[in-house]
């Protein structure tokens, strides 16, 4: 959560495994909103000099993003950045309790959002680009107009800390997680009203009593129809958006991992076996919903098989130990993995044989925040409270061509890279 700056978990972790699988390699997924980066917590330690960087591996088809602006003018940690649907905005958002509307392409600070009375820790943009959702530490969601610098809606209704908050594609629902480990579901107008199902005023229209702690991230996919969430209990979780039903669970822990078992039973009448997990930072749909993106404390982002539940691939290089980092798709210039890391840098990996491609440098603190442009071969990072700064990075390689809705055959992955 956002009350004592940004992101920061210190649960012990004991899976080193890589769960990639030879499988098949995924399709280039279809152009899609970010997902919500992740929740923070409390004051992280001093940093410390980053570990040299790992080796990278550069072919004629490698990204080459270099700096283009440094954005100042937070207060404290950064928990959050978003590019906006059209791709003329970035937001971000931080423990400073304040939004800030950024041009991307000059820099320039266009406005600044205040109301919320404790940090915030997670945005997301409305499909129209002038709403915007903002989850912070005081309970609340508020829906302001961009355009305006106004807030349209308070949404009250958590018992806690709202950790992350997402819209679907239409803008007409809106999901948001809480540190009590309950996921809340509002209908929404396109107009950026929210409304009860059937009625107005902003009521939730269903809670979901979801995990058994803070939940960190959720994301719709595509039509809306399913809800993946993930949390420090060290599960994702996909949801029937209609019915509230948990349909699948995955678990960030390899079959080597020693175990230790605890018999629960659910909301749903079942038996949930929890083990002893990695607690999971970051999830998202890709933007063709076939596949999950996840982040965890054990050092990996793995790319999981939505229909058959499994792991096809699992990326390492960065450091993730201590702060909830997320992770996300570019599918502009090429088809790359993104995340921050507590090392300061921000990585690249080629989707489909997970070497890393390029590693940006230049930020003095952990990077916890990243987001991909929706059209441009574009990046935005933010960091931590001995930075403070946001920065964008663009590729100078070729225009950024929208990518097609199928994939070449590719090779399998022969061995496992760890």
């Amino acid at each position: 959560m956002a009350m004592d700056n940004q992101k920061h978990f210190m649960e012990d972790t004991t899976s080193e495994s890589d769960n990639s699988s030879t499988e098949e390699d995924p399709e280039i997924p279809e152009k899609s909103q970010s997902a919500p980066a992740p929740p923070p917590s409390v004051s992280p330690p001093v940093p410390s000099i980053p570990p040299p960087a790992p080796v990278v591996v550069r072919t004629r088809n490698s990204p080459h993003y270099e700096l283009r602006h440094t954005l100042r003018g937070h207060t404290d940690s950064i928990s959050a950045v978003k590019f906006s649907p059209d791709g003329m905005f970035l937001a971000s958002t931080s423990n400073d309790m304040t939004v800030k509307i950024w041009s991307p392409m000059t820099g320039e600070l266009i406005r600044t959002l205040k109301g919320h009375t404790k940090g915030n820790s997670d945005i997301s943009w409305a499909s129209d680009s002038v709403h915007l959702a903002s989850a912070s530490d005081d309970r609340t969601i508020r829906i302001w107009d961009v355009e305006h610098g106004l807030p349209v809606r308070v949404l009250k209704g958590h018992s806690d800390s709202v950790f992350c908050v997402n819209y679907n594609n239409t803008s007409t629902l809106l999901v948001s997680g809480c540190i009590d480990g309950d996921i809340k579901l509002w209908k929404a107008a396109n107009d950026g009203d929210i409304k009860l199902w059937k009625a107005a005023n902003g009521k939730c229209m269903k809670t979901l009593n979801a995990h058994l702690d803070y939940v960190t991230a959720v994301h719709f996919n595509r039509d809306a129809s399913l809800i993946v969430s993930c949390s420090l209990d060290g599960l994702i979780k996909i949801w029937n958006t209609t019915t509230g039903q948990c349909l699948k669970t995955l678990t960030e822990a390899s079959a080597e991992a020693l175990w230790y078992l605890l018999l629960k039973l659910s909301h749903f009448n079942t038996f949930t076996f929890l083990l002893s997990l990695p607690s999971s930072q970051h999830v998202q749909f890709s933007p063709n919903s076939k596949y999950i993106l996840s982040t965890a404390h054990d050092n990996a982002i793995r790319l999981w098989d939505y229909q058959t539940s499994r792991c096809l691939k699992t990326y390492r290089g960065h450091t993730n130990r201590l702060y909830s980092i997320c992770a996300c798709f570019s599918v502009t210039g090429g088809k790359w993995i993104v995340s921050g890391s507590e090392d300061h840098r921000v990585y690249l990996w080629d989707l489909q044989s997970r070497e890393i491609v390029q590693i940006l440098e230049g930020h003095e603190d952990v990077v916890v925040a990243v987001a991909t442009h929706p059209t441009q071969n574009m990046i935005a990072s933010a960091s931590f409270n001995s930075d403070l700064s946001i920065r964008i990075w663009v590729d100078r390689g070729p225009p950024a061509v929208p990518p097609a809705s199928t994939s070449p055959p590719l090779k399998e992955d022969t061995q496992e890279k760890r």
